[in-house]
């Protein structure tokens, strides 16, 4: 009995290059069956979602969502007990920010495609196939974001041996920092409330919004956790699930329950928060 080619989804929002790549797959690796090609990160989380692939050729820039969401998304919600798939970025930035790209845990092709960096992606991913269907198949992103193995360089992204989470927050580093908070400005009626960051309990994303949750009181600012995230001390304020942010302070106890969920109580305030299987990782024993 012969097992299953190896399915790829490609997620590039511009036609040429995402026909070039696939081209170009198609001649290095005759045997990949490439089941989707999406022109956005909304379309690349619907679709990997439904079509499960082995490999997931995302694009750093893509509207709607950029790859870094798509896949943080993807391991949020990938279902238990499904091998979840090896990512490969596609990337146009400049050498500058390629060689911090080379020291994340992630494998990468760089626009325009070139086949002797393709090639060796290629080499890569089929090694790491080869040795995921030897041990019974790659980690599910639980597993991932409790892994402790080493963050090696150029090498594609497994969660089977590398943190996603660690991953992500590798390739988030890029952007340029942003100014530091000090204070959250909310605007309630007539006027705006000052909320001095220690006071802040945790951030939750409500769709265009953010609710500001404090120990007795809540307010309402206009801005997205992907901006707010970066203006915090990461020391301080930890992310826990793609739409919320917890004062580290403000952490009683992190508890699992029958099902492996592991949800925070917290020391003043009586809301429990869910913990993404990404952030696990925060809570391991010391």
């Amino acid at each position: 009995m012969t097992s299953s080619p190896p399915r790829a989804l490609i997620a590039e929002d511009e036609p040429i290059l995402a026909a070039a790549l696939a081209h170009a797959l198609r001649r290095l690796w005759p045997e990949l069956d490439i089941v989707a090609t999406c022109a956005n990160g909304v379309e690349a989380l619907q679709q990997g979602l439904a079509l499960q692939p082995d490999i997931l050729f995302l694009d750093i820039k893509m509207p709607g969502k950029t790859g870094l969401e798509a896949a943080e998304e993807l391991a949020e919600q990938w279902p238990d007990g499904i091998a979840f798939p090896h990512i490969v970025f596609v990337t146009a930035y400049d050498e500058y920010a390629l060689a911090a790209f080379e020291h994340a845990a992630a494998d990468y092709v760089l626009k325009p495609v070139n086949d002797a960096r393709l090639g060796k992606t290629v080499e890569r991913l089929q090694q790491r196939l080869r040795d995921s269907a030897g041990a019974s198949g790659r980690a599910t992103p639980a597993a991932a974001a409790t892994a402790a193995a080493p963050v090696a360089a150029t090498v594609t992204a497994a969660p089977s041996d590398d943190n996603l989470a660690r991953l992500l927050a590798q390739l988030q580093a890029m952007v340029p920092p942003a100014p530091r908070l000090q204070m959250i400005r909310a605007a309630v009626g007539n006027s705006v409330r000052m909320i001095a960051l220690a006071d802040v309990v945790y951030f939750e994303a409500l769709d265009k919004y953010i609710n500001v949750v404090c120990q007795d009181s809540e307010a309402l600012i206009r801005t997205s956790l992907k901006e707010l995230l970066p203006q915090l001390d990461p020391q301080q304020f930890w992310q826990i699930h793609r739409g919320t942010i917890v004062n580290a302070s403000a952490i009683a106890t992190a508890v699992r329950d029958e099902a492996g969920k592991l949800s925070l109580t917290l020391r003043q305030h009586p809301a429990q928060l869910r913990v993404s299987p990404l952030y696990a990782h925060l809570f391991r024993q010391m």
